[in-house]
């Protein structure tokens, strides 16, 4: 398997004597988690995780983004859950940042390690547990699945970023490409978590303005992201959350190429 150098927070306290001044930001189109926001004192704790807190990135909240919640898990050494799961109506996709740990569905083992992805179907039974000497890191996306009648709802899967398929968006000369774990026209699937890579001097060239909310999360680099009317730097381990409609675009000064964990909810009516 390749390098994957995803960021992935630690926790602790900034000193006393650091400045308050950061570029957290929570607006009425958009909000931006720096990574120096994940300390200890904003974790939660989840019922029946053992040894395990949660950075919470992303809720539902009324007049904002309301489709998913994304979390950073940090289980520690012999932690996990055979319960993590308690909303039988949700959906849930893993990605692995750091460590390793043992997926269970439906009684095959997975070893999960650094670029492991897991989709996990409404009303699956899994568990997790960390027999590894050190903490593992993972994004837990969750989603009310959203049934179509004479649709089937898509089965559980395992794989790896090595293994996704990577796409270069048309004329960009490979500087704009996303890793696909799911087909788009799959309609099954009624959400994507993608993983997006610009190389250096690669852009969105123009503000994309559509009805799919997001959560990125930088696993890589550095850039500077257009929100709505907005320039905000960006690094790896900080998040971007934009509801329906906001404006983005993106310039990816380098050195190194900026990467992003990208959820978007897809291939569904809107609600009326």
């Amino acid at each position: 398997m390749t390098k994957t150098p995803y960021y992935a927070p630690t926790g602790g306290l900034p000193p006393q004597t650091q400045l308050l001044t950061d570029r957290a930001v929570f607006t009425e189109a958009y909000a931006v988690i720096p990574k120096g926001t994940m300390t200890d004192i904003v974790t939660s704790n989840l019922p029946f995780w053992d040894k395990t807190r949660a950075w919470v990135l992303a809720r539902p909240l009324s007049g904002f983004a309301e489709t998913f919640s994304q979390y950073i898990m940090e289980v520690s050494a012999g932690g996990g859950s055979d319960r993590p799961e308690t909303d039988p109506k949700a959906q849930s996709i893993l990605f692995v940042v750091a460590g390793g740990f043992t997926l269970t569905i439906a009684d095959e083992a997975h070893q999960m390690v650094a670029g492991s992805y897991a989709y996990l179907p409404a009303g699956t039974q899994w568990s997790t547990i960390n027999a590894t000497d050190t903490a593992a890191r993972f994004h837990w996306i969750r989603k009310t699945y959203q049934p179509v009648d004479g649709i089937d709802p898509p089965p559980a899967f395992v794989t790896h970023e090595d293994a996704g398929t990577t796409v270069s968006m048309p004329d960009t000369d490979g500087k704009w490409a996303t890793t696909r774990f799911v087909d788009p026209a799959d309609m099954r699937h009624d959400m994507h978590v993608n993983i997006v890579t610009f190389q250096p001097g690669g852009v969105i060239p123009f503000a994309e303005t559509h009805v799919m909310e997001h959560g990125l999360y930088v696993l890589e680099g550095k850039a500077v992201y257009r929100l709505n009317q907005d320039w905000v730097e960006v690094e790896a381990g900080d998040f971007m959350w934009l509801r329906a409609f906001c404006p983005q675009a993106c310039y990816a000064g380098g050195p190194g190429p900026f990467r992003y964990l990208l959820y978007k909810d897809v291939n569904r009516h809107m609600p009326l």
